[in-house]
């Protein structure tokens, strides 16, 4: 059987980090080799939510890898082929839409086009306030691209936040796991 190596990506939708970290734990235990990659925002930004250097350290610990956020680190995925599959989990409205733009400006995005290069899976876990609004057209315009496929998601707060979408994060693993299979996890509406 092929050694599979994840990437691990995360965005800045902070409120996230910690369900995130969870179901990293437990992916990490059915797929032991993966790379984190952070944006700059969440790799540099302290929030509310936490520290980010404590942040860090412990996602470093988690995973046994460096965290992987500037653009000359993750260029190499590309080329060098070095992932099986790559999750952005939380993905950011502002994350969607670069990547529905085709734009690889951040440590995230370009590490989705190196992947995206090998035609490898991108698996994104949606977190967007805006989701049902802005980023809606960013949305259905990743869903009809080969090689993305999408953790189920569902409006976390609909009276309060009509427009705001989030993963399942419990369903990552599954996803991943069909994804390897080219198949989209069903339904992808939780």
């Amino acid at each position: 059987m092929e050694t599979v190596t994840l990437g691990f990506a995360l965005c800045g939708s902070f409120c996230t980090f910690e369900p995130v970290l969870r179901e990293l734990a437990k992916l990490k235990e059915e797929f032991p080799d993966i790379i984190p990659i952070m944006s700059t925002v969440s790799y540099e930004t302290d929030s509310r939510f936490g520290d980010a250097a404590a942040f860090r350290a412990r996602l470093e610990a988690l995973c046994g890898h460096e965290i992987l956020h500037t653009l000359t680190q993750v260029e190499p995925i590309g080329p060098k082929k070095l992932l099986s599959a790559l999750v952005v989990a939380p993905c950011t409205g502002s994350t969607l839409a670069r990547l529905a733009g085709g734009i690889a400006d951040t440590p995230v995005t370009l590490a989705c086009k190196a992947q995206l290069r090998n035609e490898a899976p991108v698996v994104l876990a949606v977190s967007s306030n805006d989701a049902l609004a802005g980023n809606a057209e960013n949305l259905g315009r990743l869903l009809n691209r080969r090689h993305y496929y999408f953790v189920p998601f569902r409006q976390d707060a609909p009276q309060k936040k009509p427009r705001s979408l989030v993963a399942d994060f419990s369903r990552i693993g599954e996803t991943v796991r069909l994804a390897l299979e080219g198949k989209q996890l069903q339904p992808m509406l939780a």
